[in-house]
């Protein structure tokens, strides 16, 4: 579906930038012609609560159980041989919305916040940069569509922020068959479009070939609403896993053909760059919006250590799952693909969805400063050099979670969780430590002292909704586990 709502009025400041610098460049376009330097593509697939280890690819090769023992995903495979890996790879939230309006603006969910985003965001009164306008103000000629799930929460659609197309101001909702929380973790639903990966596909592989054939340079954010529960996938699939030897910590039938009808998906969009022969031009970025639920169905004592549980979290070896800052809610399958990247290559250096932006202007030959609101860092020196590239972050990585408030820094290899309404104060070192087992808050006092000094000084800077209570004129959008 199109959305409707009009975009003349929208976003009027950045507008105005890029139609001026239309006018400017375009009689140099036309005299230039086919002597232009080929603006790169940029296509972001973002899949749902799809966790570090679901998937037949190994994660990080120095960690043998870094892949499922169970689901099949034969193209997300290929694409990592055809690029770089990064094992430290972080969605920017545990949960999905927050995370989706990070990547889209380069800012950390503290900084943005939750209360007043709706009123703070509204782009018929703020100016505020996205993917989308970074890339008109590069170059006009850039194309951009969302496909699938928005899910921003605050009656903003793609087009108000720049999106030449899209489906809407969707979410979970409309790739769903049941939201029912009382069944939607049990009960398996067989269809020929599961999650509408077909369609989302089909409507990407178009826009591919048509920006293809009319010389525009696109970026393309498929979201794909797989996979989030409900659990839907097709008949063949879900016959394959049935007769299938379960693993010891994946052995969900329903799920894992999903999972698989969603890797086609992917698949399809592979064989298109191969198709239109751009992959000389073009990166394709692979990454999910949070970690995976911890069980099916989900417990209530997700903040509990390992040795609470009779049994390993799907998203073993790392300790908890979707709506904690454990690394099971935040660390992600993160591939990237382009020219220039190593094939079958493998990057330790930490990186999240907030790099993007800034990481598509280096790409694409900006030349301005980007704002100063912009927390991500550009990882185009990993693309170039894998873990001897060198970044220079002007902010550390601080990690927030609205609901059950708790914060997070990652700093070399350490990590920090700060519980807001316990005052507990969790230390590990994620080298030694991946799964978050050995507690050395009171081991290193220093370390502990030096990070958490380092989280306030960032909270503070952005003057964080934890630290100082907003008014609630945006109205608090309702996070809770049932609704996502």
């Amino acid at each position: 579906m199109e959305t409707t709502k009009p975009q003349n009025t929208i976003f009027r400041g950045w507008l105005q930038k890029i139609s001026s610098i239309s006018l400017l460049i375009t009689p140099l376009m036309q005299s230039v012609g086919a002597q232009q330097v080929q603006k790169p593509n940029f296509i972001l697939i973002l899949t749902d609560d799809q966790g570090w280890t679901s998937s037949s690819q190994l994660m990080d090769n120095n960690i043998p159980n870094s892949k499922s023992d169970y689901y099949e995903t034969p193209n997300i495979d290929r694409l990592a041989a055809r690029g770089m890996r990064f094992t430290n790879g972080y969605a920017p939230c545990a949960l999905s919305c927050p995370s989706r309006r990070s990547i889209l603006y380069g800012q950390t969910p503290a900084r943005q916040g939750d209360i007043n985003f709706k009123e703070n965001y509204n782009p018929e009164t703020k100016n505020h940069l996205t993917i989308p306008l970074l890339l008109k103000s590069i170059d006009p000629g850039y194309k951009t569509a969302h496909y699938g799930k928005w899910d921003l929460r605050a009656d903003i659609f793609p087009e108000d922020v720049g999106y030449d197309e899209s489906d809407g101001n969707t979410g979970n909702r409309n790739g769903d068959v049941s939201s029912d929380k009382n069944t939607k973790f049990a009960n398996f639903y067989l269809n020929d479009d599961p999650k509408r990966i077909e369609t989302l596909t089909a409507r990407a592989l178009n826009f591919m070939k048509r920006q293809v054939k009319s010389g525009n340079p696109f970026y393309l954010q498929i979201s794909h609403y797989a996979t989030h529960v409900d659990i839907q996938t097709t008949e063949e699939t879900f016959n394959k896993y049935l007769q299938k030897k379960k693993g010891e910590i994946h052995s969900n039938p329903g799920w894992a053909g999903m999972l698989e009808n969603l890797d086609s998906g992917i698949g399809k969009i592979l064989d298109m760059i191969d198709q239109l022969g751009i992959g000389d031009h073009t990166y394709l970025i692979l990454m999910s919006d949070n970690g995976g639920v911890e069980f099916i169905p989900p417990v209530k004592n997700k903040f509990d250590h390992p040795s609470a549980f009779s049994a390993h979290t799907l998203n073993y070896p790392l300790r908890g799952g979707k709506w904690t800052l454990y690394e099971g809610g935040i660390r992600v399958p993160f591939i990237v693909i382009g020219p220039g990247i190593k094939a079958g290559s493998q990057c330790d250096v930490p990186v999240t969805g907030w790099d993007l932006l800034p990481t598509f202007a280096e790409l694409a030959g900006n030349k301005s400063p980007l704002p100063d609101d912009i927390d991500g860092t550009s990882i185009v020196p990993l693309l170039e050099k894998g873990s001897e590239g060198k970044l220079e972050r002007k902010n550390d990585l601080v990690f927030h979670y609205f609901n059950k408030p708790h914060s997070a820094i990652r700093v070399g290899d350490y990590k920090l969780i700060k519980f807001w309404d316990s005052k507990k104060i969790e230390l590990y070192n994620l080298k030694d430590d991946v799964g978050e087992l050995n507690d050395l808050s009171q081991k290193e006092p220093d370390k502990t002292r030096e990070l958490e000094s380092r989280l306030m000084t960032y909270l503070k800077k952005v003057h964080a909704e934890i630290l100082y209570q907003p008014k609630k004129t945006g109205g608090k959008t309702e996070f809770d586990d049932d609704r996502d």
